[in-house]
């Protein structure tokens, strides 16, 4: 597989490459077919604009969001866009059978392609009852014991190559290998803790993590990967992108006040009480308590945020630390044009290629 499916080229005055993770947020007001219209916005403006590419999160059971079949939406994404890369950030490899996601991925690559990733998570992108109701089962733990042997399977179906007298050597994937030559999704390895970083790197896969929820595991876990990293077929040398929550408006006051509204959906969702992203106004009056505003504060403190010119010294920040080799930006807020603008005013700040 040509190594330019996984590295991008940043454009403009950008460190790295900059791509777009897509919650598909739903504000209190709006619905779920402005959200994913919002998306076709999204990926449209990111591909004129020079971003690498635009993945959509699989979340289950949460009102705020509306990314529960990414291969659904990816697919409408590749409808209306021709050139950005597309793909999961990630498919929860427990929740499905492995030959589902290759005939899913599959079908993708067949619509796109040489445009499709396929990043796989092993945690369940909701809460425990929810997970059990997916999977057809109250024994969890399992799915992520068994990843590794879940990604082998699925791997082997995407390439069409069980060995023979393996119980699956007569299924096939399609579309896929057994009706001619045909290229595959690169698989990446999501992750927000160690695991998968290591599991990437031995496995000479590109990696992901999510620094946007778990800021204080980001360097290690990529530490981690790059020592664990062995040269494989799909990649010569490490490469990490990280997941950035970056939200820019036309002045400081604006954007402070669309991050907040984030912070409360999160402080909600934690104490089980998930719902549409409140609006500005509804945040702003909400009154904390106590715990609720430290864990806030905890939140807002990995949001880089404000104007153009901020969020463009707060992501150079942060690749410097890092070292990340792309940064892959999420903008949660609760209208709409705020975070179609969001994009447009970081792609200006860096000077990238203007919209046309």
């Amino acid at each position: 597989m040509d190594v330019d499916a996984i590295r991008g080229t940043a454009a403009g005055t950008a460190p790295v490459p900059l791509s777009v993770l897509d919650l598909v947020t739903v504000g209190n007001g709006y619905t779920a077919n402005r959200a994913l219209r919002t998306s076709v916005e999204i990926a449209k403006l990111a591909e004129r604009r020079g971003f690498h590419r635009h993945w959509v999160a699989e979340h289950h059971s949460m009102p705020g969001v509306a990314s529960s079949a990414p291969a659904v939406i990816l697919a409408h994404l590749a409808a209306h866009t021709s050139r950005i890369r597309l793909g999961s950030g990630g498919v929860m490899l427990p929740n499905h059978a492995p030959l589902v996601i290759a005939e899913q991925f599959g079908t993708l690559e067949a619509m796109a392609p040489g445009r499709i990733d396929l990043g796989l998570g092993r945690a369940p992108g909701t809460d425990g009852a929810t997970a059990a109701a997916l999977r057809r089962t109250d024994r969890l733990n399992e799915g992520a014991e068994d990843f590794p042997q879940q990604l082998a399977e699925l791997t082997r179906f995407l390439d069409d190559d069980f060995p023979d007298g393996h119980p699956y050597a007569r299924i096939h994937a399609v579309p896929g290998p057994v009706q001619g030559p045909a290229a595959r999704p690169p698989i990446w390895l999501l992750g927000s803790s160690g695991f998968s970083a290591r599991l990437a790197g031995t496995l000479g896969l590109p990696f992901a993590f999510a620094h946007h929820f778990s800021a204080a595991n980001t360097v290690p876990a990529l530490d981690l990967y790059r020592d664990s990293f062995r040269p494989s077929e799909l990649l010569d040398a490490p490469y990490a992108v990280i997941g950035v929550s970056a939200l820019a408006a036309d002045d400081e006051r604006e954007a402070r006040r669309q991050t907040l509204t984030n912070a409360l959906s999160m402080v909600r969702l934690r104490t089980g009480r998930p719902g549409l992203v409140p609006t500005p106004e509804e945040a702003e009056s909400y009154q904390f308590s106590a715990l609720e505003r430290e864990f806030v504060d905890s939140w807002l403190s990995n949001v880089i945020s404000g104007t153009a010119d901020e969020v463009r010294a707060g992501l150079d920040g942060l690749q410097k630390r890092t070292g990340a080799d792309e940064l892959m930006l999420t903008a949660n807020a609760h209208g709409p044009e705020v975070r179609v603008r969001s994009y447009d005013l970081i792609a200006n700040a860096y000077d990238m290629p203007p919209a046309v």
